[in-house]
C-alpha cells in the first residue's frame, strides 16, 4: 500500500511541474508560430463557439478575472480579439475571435482532441472493470484534493 501512495506522490508532483503557470495538461505540442500562453490559446478555443464575457471566461477556465482581462488585453492588441458592447447594458463587453485567431483556436481544439483520444488510449489497456476502479479512485481523490 505505501508503494501505491508513493507511485501516486508521483504522479501527482509530475502533473504539477508539467502545469506550472498553466491551467490544464495538454500532451503533445502546438505547432503554429503564434507565442501564445495555454491560457490565451484557451481563451481562443471558448471564443470559437461563443462571444463571451471576462467574467464568463475567467468563470469558464477557473482562473482570476485579472488573468484573463491580462490575456486578453494581449489578445486584442494582437489583432486576434474584437469586443462589442452588450445592446442592453454598454458596461458589458463581449469578446469575439478575428479571422487570425480562428486558426489558433481550431489547433488548440485539435491538441485539446489529441489528449483525450492519449487518455483513451491508456484506459484501452485495461479491462472494463478496471476502469471503473480507475474512475471510482480518480473520482475519489479529486474530492480529497478539494
Amino acid at each position: 500500500m505505501r508503494q501505491l501512495a508513493q507511485e501516486i506522490d508521483n504522479f501527482l508532483n509530475e502533473v504539477i511541474l508539467r502545469s506550472e503557470n498553466q491551467h490544464e495538461i495538454l500532451i503533445g505540442h502546438c505547432t503554429s508560430d503564434v507565442a501564445l500562453t495555454n491560457t490565451q490559446e484557451h481563451i481562443l478555443m471558448l471564443l470559437s463557439e461563443e462571444s463571451l464575457t471576462n467574467s464568463e471566461l475567467a468563470r469558464r477556465l477557473n482562473v482570476s478575472q485579472a488573468a484573463v482581462t491580462k490575456a486578453i488585453k494581449s489578445l486584442v492588441k494582437e489583432g486576434m480579439l474584437e469586443t462589442s458592447r452588450d445592446p442592453k447594458d454598454a458596461r458589458v463587453i463581449f469578446y469575439q475571435l478575428t479571422e487570425l485567431a480562428r486558426p489558433v483556436a481550431a489547433e488548440h481544439h485539435h491538441h485539446h482532441e489529441h489528449t483525450l483520444l492519449a487518455y483513451e488510449q491508456v484506459a484501452s489497456q485495461f479491462t472494463p472493470n478496471e476502469q471503473e476502479v480507475i474512475q471510482r479512485f480518480l473520482t475519489a481523490l479529486v474530492g480529497e484534493i478539494k
